[in-house]
C-alpha cells in the first residue's frame, strides 16, 4: 500500500473572519495538509510565480490545490483563474472556488475556465468546518498525477 501524500493547499481569501474560521477548522479536524494563505489575487499570482516576498521557493511551496475566492481586492478570483489557465504550468492545477457568490454567471464562468469544483461558503463556523472535513476526506482519496 502506498503512503498517503500530503497536499500543499494555497488559499486565496481576503476576509479575515473566513481565514480565522478556516484555520480553526483545520485544527479541529487535524488536517495534515499545509495551508498557505494569500489575501488578494495579485498576491496569489506572486505566490504561484515566486515573485516579491515569495521569491524564495521555501516561502511558497508549489501548491497541489488552490482554494480561490472570487470576490477579492486588486485582482478578483476569476481574473486569477483566467491568468493561470493560460499558463501550461498551471493548466492541471486543481482549483476549487470557495466563495459567498451563488450567482449563476459566476458559476458558469468559473466552470468555463476549468475549475475543479465550486463551493458556496457556509455561513456558520460549524457548517464551514464540516465542509473542510469533507474536503479533506475527499482529497485523501484523490490520485493526482506526479509532477515529473
Amino acid at each position: 500500500m502506498s503512503k498517503k501524500k500530503t497536499f500543499v493547499i494555497l488559499m486565496a481569501e481576503d476576509n479575515e473572519h473566513d481565514i480565522i474560521a478556516t484555520k480553526r477548522a483545520w485544527k479541529k479536524y487535524r488536517v495534515k495538509n499545509p495551508l498557505y494563505i494569500v489575501k488578494d489575487g495579485e498576491e496569489c499570482l506572486d505566490y504561484l510565480y515566486n515573485r516579491g516576498k515569495y521569491s524564495k521557493p521555501e516561502s511558497a511551496p508549489s501548491p497541489d490545490i488552490l482554494l480561490l475566492d472570487i470576490k477579492m481586492p486588486k485582482m478578483d478570483g476569476l481574473e486569477v483563474l483566467k491568468h493561470i489557465r493560460e499558463d501550461e504550468n498551471f493548466k492541471q492545477l486543481p482549483v476549487i472556488i470557495l466563495t459567498i457568490s451563488a450567482q449563476e454567471k459566476d458559476k458558469m464562468e468559473s466552470y468555463d475556465l476549468g475549475i475543479t469544483d465550486y463551493i458556496v461558503k457556509p455561513v456558520s463556523f460549524e457548517k464551514l468546518a464540516e465542509a473542510i472535513e469533507s474536503f479533506n476526506l475527499f482529497w485523501e482519496l484523490v490520485e493526482l498525477p506526479d509532477e515529473s
